[in-house]
């Protein structure tokens, strides 16, 4: 239960490597990743988060592995919060910077297709905005979080 079957450090280095790769990895996907999860969207985190098991734990199940694998992760989470707190330019890499969608009632087809967001998608959320048609919105903006706020032109509210 106590026993390591691998050097402390290898835990360490393994936690490091998986916690970058899923970083770089989950960051290339998009916001539509990190914000509203589709089903199939909670499936591969779910499958992901299976499948980086043993990189992290090298086959060993011990308590103290799980403990020093969590720190290690937790402290990545702390660090990585940290730097992107203080880097403006690392908080747009890693964070990513807001999109626009909609302009002034124009669709901006190229960021859809870019952050593989569909029309429904969009349809949805102009709807829980109050919002009849593309051609009333003033600015939509898909956040960082993947959310999508919208901000209608005065005329049409």
């Amino acid at each position: 239960m106590w026993n390591l079957s691998l050097p402390w450090w290898e835990f360490v280095l393994r936690g490091v490597t998986v916690y970058v790769f899923l970083l770089i990895i989950l960051r290339m996907t998009g916001k539509r990743q990190t914000g509203q999860l589709a089903p199939f969207d909670l499936v591969l985190l779910l499958v992901l988060s299976n499948a980086v098991q043993n990189a992290m734990n090298g086959g060993d199940n011990s308590v103290l592995g799980g403990i020093i694998s969590a720190t290690t992760l937790i402290a990545l989470h702390h660090a990585v919060a940290y730097m992107t707190y203080k880097s403006k330019r690392l908080e747009a890499w890693i964070e990513g910077t807001p999109r626009t969608l909609i302009h002034d009632g124009v669709l901006n087809e190229s960021v859809m297709r870019s952050e593989l967001l569909t029309h429904h998608e969009l349809a949805a959320a102009l709807r829980a905005a109050g919002c009849a048609e593309i051609g009333h919105v003033r600015v939509a903006t898909l956040e960082n979080n993947g959310q999508i706020t919208i901000s209608l032109r005065p005329h049409s509210i």
